[in-house]
């Protein structure tokens, strides 16, 4: 297990956070108050690692149509549904879920969304490479995928300052039958895979926390992780 550390402001740090499960309205909270102060330059760049309970989430290219659970079906399902101030579209996050949340400040040489967006590919596609899953990005789609099979979806946020919220969530042990109730990323027929699934078997959920924090520091280096269990 990584140790936790004291809070950091050097500039060379990533200072990752292991969140467990919160709900997703807290979590919003939570990346809106850390935007301000990575902005103010009182917080080095942040790295939120969590999961959350069953929720569809709106993106600003959404389009109502993609959730397919009625409000008594998501009743039933205890999934909830919340718009989101992040790009993409319709996203289902829940329980065995990794999601990552950097809250980075891309200035003075990163100040390309594409590029950016490229980066959190490249972090994906390592992480799996670690697993021995190969993972890669498609031409005109969001998202990594394996096999054709979609594992991890990405939706960001940059404010002024060019300060990054939001992020990806990558498959990893969740329950996929829940997909059923979206239409994900706005992408018909499409088929999702897990990491489990891809590997037959079980694994250490806190070992995929390491691996990708372990390719955040490689792909956004020179890179000082710095780990803290508390929010």
């Amino acid at each position: 297990m990584h140790p936790p550390v004291a809070p950091t402001n050097d500039a060379t740090a990533l200072e990752v956070r292991d969140l467990g499960l919160i709900p997703y309205t807290e979590a919003l909270a939570l990346q809106a108050d850390l935007v301000v102060r990575r902005r103010a330059g009182e917080i080095p760049d942040q790295l939120l690692l969590l999961q959350h309970p069953h929720v569809i989430t709106l993106g600003s290219a959404s389009s109502r149509s993609h959730v397919l659970a009625d409000e008594a079906r998501r009743r039933d399902l205890g999934i909830d549904l919340i718009d989101v101030g992040r790009g993409g579209d319709v996203t289902y996050h829940g329980p065995g879920q990794l999601v990552a949340y950097p809250i980075l400040d891309l200035k003075p040489d990163r100040k390309d969304i594409h590029r950016y967006l490229r980066d959190l590919e490249a972090v994906l596609v390592r992480t799996l490479d670690e697993l021995g899953i190969r993972g890669e990005p498609l031409p005109d789609l969001t998202g990594i995928w394996v096999g054709g099979r979609k594992i991890a979806a990405i939706g960001v946020r940059v404010s002024s300052g060019w300060i990054t919220s939001h992020g990806f969530a990558l498959n990893v042990s969740n329950d996929l039958s829940y997909f059923e109730t979206i239409v994900p990323c706005g992408i018909q027929d499409v088929s999702i895979t897990s990491v489990t699934q891809e590997l037959g078997g079980a694994l250490e959920f806190t070992d995929i926390l390491e691996f990708v924090a372990e390719a955040f520091a490689e792909i956004f280096g020179p890179i000082e992780l710095c780990w803290r269990a508390n929010k």
